[in-house]
């Protein structure tokens, strides 16, 4: 086995819990994200020889991601944007607050009605505390349409957040 086929899987469990969280994020359903991440490291596997032994992992494996994803929305004829359904709300830990919960609620809604091109970059940087420099090479599109996506998406979940009810109308109670 060459030297970096042995750094790929040694170093490839430490960065499948990111993916799937990646993926979770993108698709907003278990089913769908675990079949990404799948996908993902099947396409890596097998373009292994193209992968540079010491360079960021992590990066070639998002971009191979946010490919596989482009080509299964396209292929599905799906809309950039996910339904707002309770049902695909992520788990999240939870929480000692209903208030906080609903907020979390109420933010993972906002995140999905951004555009896809505006969610990706949030979440990369946001999410997976990517630098522009690293979003702008996982997603193959200049550092400043990143800086202006980034913004648009920030600006857009303030506006929607903003109008949203607070917390349905609750309040604490202490």
């Amino acid at each position: 086995m060459k030297a970096e086929s042995r750094e790929f899987i040694a170093r490839i469990d430490e960065l499948i819990p990111r993916l799937r969280r990646y993926a979770r994020a993108l698709t907003g359903e278990r089913s769908l994200a675990d079949d990404l991440v799948q996908d993902t490291l099947e396409r890596a596997w097998s373009k292994l020889h193209l992968w540079r032994g010491g360079s960021d992992l992590r990066a070639w494996l998002f971009t191979i991601m946010h490919n596989v994803h482009v080509n299964q929305v396209r292929s599905r004829g799906a809309q950039a944007t996910l339904p707002l359904d309770d049902d695909l709300l992520p788990d999240t830990p939870v929480r000692a607050s209903q208030a906080d919960m609903l907020e979390v609620r109420d933010i993972d809604a906002a995140v999905k009605r951004l555009p896809m091109e505006q969610r990706e970059v949030l979440l990369l940087v946001a999410l997976e505390h990517m630098s522009y420099q690293q979003t702008a090479q996982t997603l193959g599109i200049p550092i400043g349409t990143v800086m202006s996506r980034l913004s648009r998406a920030r600006e857009r979940l303030r506006i929607v957040l903003d109008a949203a009810p607070n917390a349905a109308g609750l309040k604490v109670v202490k």
